[in-house]
């Protein structure tokens, strides 16, 4: 008896590690797709943000052109295979978490309600953003380059002058905290705005938004349109809130970069109060909102959607335990 039961908590233990590693991989590609899709609005964003002096007077279109005119097509892509580098794993643990987190939150603030899933994403996100935060700050750095004004060659060269020039790790995760702070807004709206549509399309308009298939949302799921249409919103909604604390991120990461910008690697307050009395709120703050829109909208339903089919073809959408 004792050995047979030895066996079946093997065998349910080998179970999880697939079941996780399923997530992981789910949950990585989803991440990889999304940003490869917004990649070139990605750089324009950055160089916007950090007040780039090649696109001081540029908005959205105009910038995309002045990157292709100066650096090529291809240039709209740089700094993406860092991205992609971190994008992985951040996007693998941050699903996986999620999955894991909403089971242990499960019911614990009613059958109802859905804060569970607020927490369960800000959660998510923290975890995510502290593993991987500096291989986004890595990706930062060469995405701000301008052909002819490289100071970076790659990855491993960005890395490694940083932490020999600028202060060893430290430096490395210069910008964590308001990363960490915009983090839980962004991340718990995120994953809460989305399970609460899904949950309401699934419910509510069923005939519009689901097709059979699934074991674990009573015999259905959302069609691919419904699932873009959900992440769309809930990424739109997490941005307005978080991106402040985005702008101030990212003027720390690239900071160090030029002598005039270094007052802004100082601490979180100091930077966001540089940023407010330098270029006030809607040039400096939400300077870039307009095309953050555009990619975070798109990039957000793109990597939910993903995530949700790649858990189908896996055949994560049968309950199997996490």
């Amino acid at each position: 008896m004792s050995t047979l039961k030895r066996e079946v908590s093997s065998g349910g233990q080998g179970l999880q590690v697939v079941v996780i590693c399923k997530n992981l991989a789910s949950g990585g590609i989803a991440g990889m797709v999304s940003k490869t899709v917004v990649a070139p609005l990605d750089r324009v964003k950055i160089l916007l943000q950090a007040h780039n002096h090649h696109h001081t007077n540029h908005g959205v279109l105009s910038g995309l052109k002045h990157i292709v005119s100066r650096e090529g097509f291809f240039a709209l892509y740089k700094g993406n295979n860092a991205q992609m580098v971190r994008i992985f794993p951040y996007a693998a643990c941050q699903f996986t978490s999620f999955e894991i987190f909403k089971k242990y939150l499960d019911g614990i603030f009613g059958e109802k309600s859905h804060i569970d899933k607020f927490i369960a994403g800000a959660g998510a996100g923290l975890t995510a953003v502290f593993l991987t935060y500096p291989l986004d700050t890595i990706r930062a750095r060469l995405a701000f380059q301008v052909t002819g004004e490289h100071v970076y060659t790659g990855i491993v060269h960005t890395a490694t002058t940083i932490f020999k020039d600028e202060g060893g790790f430290r430096a490395l995760y210069r910008g964590f905290t308001p990363t960490i702070m915009g983090m839980v807004p962004y991340a718990g709206l995120s994953f809460y705005c989305f399970e609460y549509l899904k949950y309401g399309c699934l419910k509510y308009l069923p005939a519009w938004t689901s097709r059979p298939r699934s074991k674990n949302t009573g015999g259905v799921v959302l069609t691919v349109p419904a699932k873009l249409l959900c992440g769309g919103l809930a990424g739109a909604i997490a941005q307005s809130f978080s991106y402040p604390l985005d702008v101030t991120r990212r003027r720390m990461q690239l900071a160090m970069m030029k002598p005039e910008t270094q007052h802004f690697g100082h601490g979180m307050i100091k930077t966001l109060k540089h940023i407010y009395s330098d270029h006030g709120i809607i040039k400096g703050l939400y300077r870039g909102m307009s095309i953050n829109y555009m990619r975070a909208t798109p990039m957000v339903a793109t990597s939910f959607s993903t995530y949700e089919l790649c858990k189908q073809f896996m055949g994560l959408d049968t309950g199997a335990p996490i």
